[in-house]
C-alpha cells in the first residue's frame, strides 16, 4: 500500500466584498496573513505552528456553538461526511458524527462490518464506492498504516485520518493540544509526560507532532520494550526526552498523558505482566502528586482502569479525560468546516469569531 503523501491543493477565496466576505476571513479560523490551504488532514508532521494555531483558534469557536441550548449551525448544511471506519471505534467515530450534524451535514456511516468490506472488498473498490457517493469530506480509520493517504490519492473528496495503524491519529493530536492549552495556558516551556506504549501508538506520535510545535517540552516514559529502539537510544525527535523511571519523569512536570494498554503486549513477550506494568508505570494518586500542583491528566481512551491508570486518579480532580471527550467534537468541527467550507465556501452565517486573544 502507498503511503506517500499527497500535495495540499491551495485555494484562493475570492468574492464581492461585503458583511460575507468579513465573515468568511473570520470564520476560517485563520490568524492574519495565514491561509488555510490543506486538502486533507492525514497527519500533522508537517504542519507548521500557525496551521495547529489555526485549528485551535477555530476550536474555540466550535465550542461556543456546543454550548448553546440549540448546538446547531448551518455552515455544512447541503455538505456530505462519509464516515468509513474498518476499525471499530466509539468515541471517534460518534465524535466525529456529532461534530458533523452540529454543522448541519449529512452523514453516511460506513463500518467494516456488515459491509461489503467483509466480503472481500479491496480498499480500492471501497474507495471507488465512496467517490460515488459523492461525500465532500472521507473520515476513515484503517488498521493499515497508510490508507488515508491510499484513500486521498485517488478521490477528489477531502479525507480525515481518523487513526491508522500505529502511524497517525491527527485529530486526537490536536484535540489534546487544545484540551492542554485550555488548562495550563501557553504551551510554551510546558514539560508533557506521555507514559505507556510508545511504540505501538499512534496517538504518542500525533501528540509530539502537535505539541512540540508549540513549544511544548516532551518527556516519554514506559518500558523499554515498548519504546521504538532509535528513541531509547537517544535518537529521539527534537524537543523530546525519554526517561524509563516514570517516578523522575514526572517531577515537576506540566501534565501527564496515559496510554492504553494493550493486554496481547504481554501476551508477545514484551511485558513480564500486567501487574507489574501497573506497578512500575501505572499513574498512581502518590505518582501524580510529584507533578507541578493542579497538573493536569489525560488519557485518550478507552481506560484499563487500575493498569495504566488508578481508578481514583482517572475521575479525581486532575483529570481531565472527560474534557477530552467533549473538546473532541469541537476540532473536528473545527477540521470539517475548514476543509469543506472554510476555503470559498459558504458565509459562515451563525459561527462566532474565533479569532480573539487569549488571556
Amino acid at each position: 500500500m502507498s503511503a506517500s503523501k499527497p500535495g495540499v491543493a491551495g485555494a484562493a477565496g475570492g468574492g464581492a466584498p461585503g458583511r460575507g466576505s468579513d465573515l468568511r476571513k473570520l470564520v476560517a479560523g485563520r490568524r492574519p496573513g495565514v491561509k488555510w490551504i490543506r486538502r486533507h488532514v492525514l497527519d500533522t508532521d508537517d504542519w507548521s505552528r500557525e496551521e495547529i494555531e489555526t485549528v485551535l483558534d477555530q476550536t474555540r469557536a466550535m465550542v461556543e456553538i456546543l454550548s448553546r441550548p440549540i448546538r446547531r449551525a448551518p455552515p455544512l448544511r447541503g455538505r456530505t461526511v462519509i464516515l468509513f471506519f474498518a476499525e471499530v471505534s466509539t468515541r471517534t467515530r460518534v465524535s466525529f458524527e456529532l461534530a458533523a450534524k452540529a454543522l448541519s451535514a449529512d452523514v453516511v456511516n460506513i463500518t467494516a462490518t456488515g459491509s461489503s468490506v467483509e466480503k472481500g472488498e479491496s480498499l480500492l473498490d471501497t474507495v471507488r464506492t465512496l467517490q460515488a457517493l459523492g461525500g465532500d469530506v472521507v473520515v476513515i480509520r484503517h488498521g493499515s498504516s497508510g490508507a488515508p493517504y491510499f484513500v486521498a490519492e485517488r478521490t477528489e473528496s477531502a479525507v480525515i485520518n481518523a487513526g491508522d495503524g500505529w502511524h497517525a491519529h491527527p485529530t486526537q493530536g490536536l484535540l489534546d493540544a487544545y484540551t492542554l492549552r485550555e488548562a495550563v495556558g501557553e504551551l510554551g516551556g510546558k514539560r508533557v509526560v506521555i507514559v505507556g506504549d510508545i511504540l505501538h501508538s499512534r496517538v504518542a506520535r500525533s501528540d509530539i507532532n502537535t505539541l512540540v510545535p508549540l513549544g511544548a517540552r516532551v518527556t516519554l516514559s514506559g518500558p523499554p520494550t515498548l519504546i521504538p529502539v532509535a528513541w531509547r537510544c537517544g535518537e529521539v525527535p527534537a524537543g523530546v526526552t525519554y526517561e524509563p523511571e516514570l517516578d523522575r519523569a514526572l517531577d515537576g512536570a506540566d501534565a501527564v498523558i496515559a496510554l492504553r494498554l494493550q493486554r496481547e503486549r504481554q501476551e508477545s513477550g514484551l511485558l513480564p505482566s500486567v501487574r507489574e506494568y501497573s506497578r512500575v508505570w501505572g499513574l498512581s494518586e502518590e505518582r501524580v502528586a510529584r507533578m507541578r500542583p493542579g497538573a493536569p491528566v489525560m488519557h485518550p481512551g478507552p481506560m484499563n482502569e487500575g493498569i495504566e491508570i488508578d481508578a481514583a486518579v482517572a475521575h479525581g480532580s486532575r483529570s481531565l479525560i472527560e474534557k477530552q471527550v467533549a473538546n473532541g467534537v469541537a476540532v473536528r468541527m473545527a477540521l470539517l468546516y475548514l476543509l469543506a467550507a472554510g476555503v470559498g465556501g459558504p458565509d459562515g452565517a451563525g459561527l462566532p469569531n474565533p479569532i480573539e486573544k487569549r488571556g
